[in-house]
């Protein structure tokens, strides 16, 4: 993998995240896990480059983002559709996804996948749990949280940009 700097990111983000998705990866205690999201993006936040994404209190990947101080977006082409269906259906606290989805893990400070072909490796800024107050729209609320269960928004510096 060679290194970029995330100025030279040519991804279109919203063909990225929302049509192709991301992995989401953490690391805590031993322990590495990852989902599938499709909610955030990327921009300028405290004069940094950073990704922004959400996701949900009960997935088991928040635990390991919210134990340690990283976590990697990761990028895969088309023939991995399968494997991200998976990677977002499959729970990481009943088996070892990452060994069952055929991934193989190269270490940094967050989990960086040998098989990506673009993954940010990004550390913690803020995070912040989502409330129904916030919704301008409250259609948004009954749409997408009817059990209340609403996503936290992490903000992470990019801190390295990864290319396969």
């Amino acid at each position: 993998m060679r290194e970029i700097t995330p100025d030279k990111i040519d991804k279109n983000v919203f063909e990225a995240i929302g049509k192709e998705w991301m992995l989401v990866g953490a690391q805590a205690d031993g322990k590495v896990n990852a989902m599938t999201a499709s909610w955030g993006g990327m921009g300028i936040m405290w004069n940094k480059n950073v990704v922004f994404v959400f996701i949900r209190p009960q997935r088991y990947t928040k635990k390991l983002i919210d134990a340690g101080e990283y976590m990697s977006i990761s990028f895969f082409d088309e023939s991995y559709r399968n494997m991200l269906t998976y990677m977002g259906k499959a729970s990481g606290k009943d088996e070892d996804k990452i060994e069952k989805s055929g991934l193989t893990i190269i270490q940094d400070k967050a989990p960086v996948f040998e098989q990506a072909q673009m993954t940010l490796v990004c550390k913690k800024l803020y995070s912040q749990a989502l409330t129904e107050k916030g919704f301008y729209d409250k259609t948004l609320t009954k749409t997408f949280y009817p059990q209340n269960d609403y996503h936290e928004m992490y903000v992470a510096e990019i801190e390295k940009v990864l290319l396969k």
